[in-house]
């Protein structure tokens, strides 16, 4: 098989997005049959099965062969691809020459050309880069419109996502929201370049993340997981869906699973050459597994996203308060509520600090945060954080003598994290519906609210919030009777005999008949029957 038809099928490859036959098509052609546009193909194939020098390299032949044959324009695509890659990577420098080329080779040319769009997009980075973001804003205009005006699907779809993000940071949510849609229509008819749509499918869901949007993000988690799945050897773009998927894993309650997720999200960074991200991940790990109660390993998570250059506040602060370190927890999200943020980013602290607050008995100071955090999620209109900010305002309420008032506000929380099917937050909810029942003297329902959030905990594997539940049942266990003798006497409230019991609760009969006994001396009755009445009576059942 000749040159010709080698390249033909590598061509057809590409077009099929089976990059591994593309690459080894392309890069091993040779002779004056291989094109300009061959060469940035090959940069292409390259940098989206990982190999960034290769790409480089290609778009770098690229750039020479079109400058060669006097073809000014692409030329200038292929500096300002140059230049966006290698900003991307963090090489500042040699991306600002590269860009400064395009520019210079863009002078030479008269008329208003799509180019002058591409051109821009790095400009676009760097700006974000450098958190210049009304700067970044005004090129994002531009590029949205030159994507317009030109009919050009990339730069609309990275123009839209632009504008959607920073409209999102200065605090409006909806209309940023809704421009990320747009931005998503052209990657779903196929039209836009694979590289610019697995950058504005991160984007997007990293977003619906950011402001909690999680049925959102649920959702193109999911398309952007079937996206990267139809194109084997992808390497970009698979270590954010792995922290995507782990985001939801979380919030479903698969914390395991989570895990997982989150350590292949490292791998991933680091096989594509870019391990700053993977802070994200380790933070996110850290947050789970300080939900499980392992907090070394928590802590060790962490350690690791600080080494990739994360700062992972406030999951740290609440590990110090897991650990029983209040004051420092207080001081840490005290620093941090008074540092300057964006209105997505300081959201992220408002769940967290009214939890510190209020374990540190500053009840007032956390009624401040809790009906900030209620005006951010009226004005984000997200549920994920209007439920948060319902929890939060319901632990304020019951913390200040309010309990009736409270029940309100942490039904919608519960019923809000049931929608969003989110069996942790439910169960956390339900808890403290349990305290504020038991402070209304309605102990039967307590009991009821407090045991189902006590099965799910442990449903869970989520020994912490557990032994809260425990610990908050014990006051209103009547007769004085233990936990494990509820538990008996609820089976014998059933009908079970002491053999059945036995199993149900991996007992000896021996222990089952010790248990019913202290039962029997504890509630002074003498059957069985009586015992189960008095479960019944009592809620217990």
């Amino acid at each position: 098989m000749g040159v010709v038809e080698d390249l033909a099928r590598a061509r057809e490859a590409f077009e099929r997005r089976e990059w591994v036959a593309a690459f080894e098509g392309l890069s091993g052609a040779e002779g004056g049959a291989v094109s300009a546009d061959d060469f940035a193909r090959l940069a292409t194939t390259a940098y989206l099965l990982g190999r960034r020098n290769d790409a480089i390299h290609a778009m770098q032949r690229a750039y020479k062969a079109h400058l060669d044959a006097g073809e000014t324009l692409p030329a200038v695509r292929c500096a300002a691809w140059l230049g966006r890659v290698l900003l991307g990577s963090g090489e500042g420098a040699v991306a600002g020459g590269w860009i400064a080329r395009a520019q210079r080779l863009l002078a030479e040319v008269g008329g208003d050309v799509v180019e002058r769009g591409h051109v821009l997009s790095p400009v676009l980075l760097r700006h974000i880069v450098a958190q210049e973001y009304q700067e970044a804003y005004a090129v994002a205009l531009e590029i949205t419109d030159h994507g317009r005006r030109f009919g050009d699907p990339d730069l609309l779809s990275e123009g839209l996502n632009a504008l959607g993000r920073l409209q999102m940071y200065s605090g409006h949510v909806p209309e940023g929201l809704a421009l990320l849609d747009e931005a998503m229509i052209g990657i779903s008819t196929g039209e836009v370049s694979p590289i610019i749509a697995g950058e504005t499918y991160c984007s997007l869901v990293e977003a619906c993340q950011e402001v909690s949007d999680f049925a959102r993000a649920a959702e193109w988690t999911t398309a952007l997981t079937h996206w990267i799945d139809a194109q084997p050897g992808l390497v970009p773009f698979t270590g954010q869906c792995a922290v995507h998927r782990g985001q939801i894993l979380r919030l479903r309650g698969a914390f395991a699973a989570a895990v997982e997720e989150f350590e292949l999200s490292v791998e991933r960074y680091v096989l594509a050459g870019t391990p700053a991200p993977a802070g994200l991940a380790m933070d996110e790990c850290g947050g789970v597994l300080r939900i499980l109660g392992d907090l070394t390993a928590a802590e060790a998570a962490y350690e690791r996203a600080i080494g990739f250059g994360h700062d992972p506040q406030p999951g740290l602060a609440l590990l110090w308060l897991a650990r029983g370190r209040p004051a420092d927890a207080l001081a840490a999200i005290r620093r941090l509520l008074a540092e300057p943020r964006d209105p997505v980013h300081r959201s992220h602290l408002l769940p967290a600090a009214v939890e510190i607050l209020l374990a540190a008995g500053e009840a007032a100071e956390a009624s401040a945060v809790s009906e900030e955090l209620s005006a951010v999620a009226e004005s984000f209109g997200c549920p994920g954080l209007k439920a948060m900010a319902h929890h939060a305002a319901g632990g304020v309420l019951l913390a200040t003598g309010r309990p009736a008032d409270a029940l309100s506000a942490l039904r919608s929380a519960m019923h809000a994290w049931q929608k969003l099917a989110a069996p942790y937050e439910t169960a956390r909810s339900r808890l403290l519906v349990g305290r504020a029942l038991h402070e209304l003297g309605d102990r039967r329902s307590a009991l009821e609210e407090l045991n189902a959030a006590r099965r799910t905990f442990r449903e869970l594997g989520v020994g912490p919030a557990e032994a809260e539940a425990a610990r908050m049942l014990r006051p209103a266990l009547p007769g004085g009777l233990t936990e494990r003798e509820v538990e008996v006497l609820r089976l014998v409230a059933t009908g079970r005999t002491n053999s059945e019991i036995a199993a149900a609760l991996v007992l000896s009969e021996k222990t089952v008949a010790r248990h019913l006994s202290n039962i029997f001396a504890k509630l002074d009755v003498p059957t069985r029957t009586a015992a189960a009445a008095f479960a019944f009576e009592n809620g217990l059942v």
